[in-house]
């Protein structure tokens, strides 16, 4: 841990811009390079006005082990700025990418560290961001940065949109099934309304759940009949608000109801799974406590590190008095937790799964990413299951002890997918540190 919980470098530097009237702007740009141990340091770029060092240094840390889980070699990174794209024009947001660039690209390539997008930055800002380095480089290095678009020889995978979401869904199918029960038909609460959270609400409603709220930063809106619930065709209106900058305030349809200021948790009188895909921070432990009342018996982080620290061990208290009451042969609803970084590991799956195509020179089918996408999230919850059961002090029981022991839904055991994720990916860089003599 002395070794591992400081970053190999930091990179701090100035970005000066041109506004569109012609105003010199100055931002403050940084990359976190934390741990190369498995792989080049591979984590996305994040524009947003409250980024600092502090939240790059704890996400790009967290980014380490879940790149680990995904199995793929990939080390942990993050970066970014203070800029605000938000009320930028398209012609900012180019020069401000460009400047952006004529630092950064001195210490990033396919085999060094491969960034990608997160909040604030989307295809649009990766493809100014690549033209940009291809520009100072003279080469065309198509590993150097994911979440590429697949038109226009820029050698983008499919799927990568699609990814984080959809891996979510994976993830929690495989939550589901240990439990010996199915997606279609439950009631599902989705926070955020970007990307991740888009393509989660989608996947569900395609798969037969009920999808009762979105979010975004100035509310929450909410459905008033589950049996009305939000449709592919909300999602796609949404979608094209989003890149509009629009609010979620804007949208007028009385099946929904608009609460400023407020989170979905508080506010569904019946839920069955609640999906935080917004933000660091969203889930507190009042959140936990109002979802459990409603019935909630799984909480699947789509954001990183979506839920405080007391959320967390409220989520474990719930998780640890459920398999109580299982060996008293009397069980009570349960509330099993997967942290960000098994459930959301999808979008990082992928932009690795981007870096292979590139180094082909090839691009896969969307069926075959899809494929591999999901295979990866099954992989990282039987092994987060499987390491827990092997490691952890907790008496699970002679019910499972394995996750190839599918338990039935009145007897299951639920191991700490925390411990169980924290495990495994640390087991992995730690090792990897070792043989390369980095501690000893």
């Amino acid at each position: 841990l002395p070794v591992i919980t400081e970053p190999e470098r930091v990179i701090s530097f100035r970005v000066t811009w041109e506004d569109d009237k012609g105003n010199c702007r100055v931002n403050r740009g940084y990359r976190v390079q934390f741990n190369s141990a498995i792989g080049p340091y591979k984590g996305g770029l994040r524009f947003h006005p409250t980024v600092n060092l502090s939240i790059l240094k704890f996400l790009s840390f967290e980014q380490i082990f879940k790149n680990a889980l995904t199995g793929l070699p990939i080390g942990g990174g993050k970066g970014g700025s203070d800029f605000d794209p938000h009320d930028k024009s398209d012609n900012e947001i180019r020069r401000f990418c460009q400047a952006f660039m004529t630092e950064l690209h001195r210490h990033i390539g396919a085999d060094i560290d491969v960034p990608a997008g997160d909040i604030g930055v989307g295809g649009r800002e990766v493809g100014f961001l690549y033209g940009a380095y291809k520009r100072l480089q003279q080469k065309r290095d198509f590993g150097v940065l994911t979440g590429k678009d697949t038109h226009f020889g820029l050698s983008g995978s499919f799927i990568r949109p699609e990814a984080t979401g959809y891996g979510l869904i994976y993830f929690v199918l495989n939550m589901l099934t240990y439990l010996g029960q199915d997606i279609k038909g439950k009631y599902c609460a989705v926070s955020g309304s970007g990307n991740v959270a888009q393509f989660a609400a989608q996947k569900l409603i395609n798969l037969g759940a009920i999808v009762l709220s979105l979010s975004d930063s100035r509310g929450a809106l909410i459905v008033k009949d589950p049996s009305k619930p939000f449709t592919n065709e909300d999602i796609a209106m949404i979608a094209d608000l989003k890149v509009k900058k629009g609010s979620l305030e804007e949208i007028k349809d009385d099946r929904f109801t608009w609460l400023p200021g407020e989170r979905p948790w508080k506010h569904l009188p019946k839920v069955d799974i609640a999906l935080p895909c917004a933000t660091q921070n969203e889930n507190d432990a009042d959140d936990v406590e109002a979802l459990h009342k409603a019935g909630c018996f799984i909480i699947a982080e789509g954001s990183n590190m979506g839920s405080t620290d007391a959320a967390v061990q409220k989520m474990e208290s719930l998780r640890v008095a459920y398999n109580e009451s299982v060996k008293s042969g009397k069980p009570i609803l349960p509330l099993w937790y997967a942290p960000g970084k098994a459930s959301n590991a999808g979008g990082v799956a992928v932009s690795a799964l981007e870096m292979a195509q590139n180094s082909q020179r090839m691009t896969w089918t969307p069926a075959r990413v899809d494929e591999e996408l999901n295979n990866i999230m099954t992989n990282i919850f039987n092994e987060s299951v499987d390491n827990s059961a092997t490691y952890t002090h907790e008496d699970l029981g002679s019910v499972v002890k394995s996750s190839s022991q599918k338990a039935d839904s009145t007897v299951s055991a639920l191991p700490s997918l925390v411990q169980g994720a924290n495990i495994t990916g640390f087991l992995k860089v730690a090792n990897a540190m070792k043989i390369h003599g980095d501690w000893w």
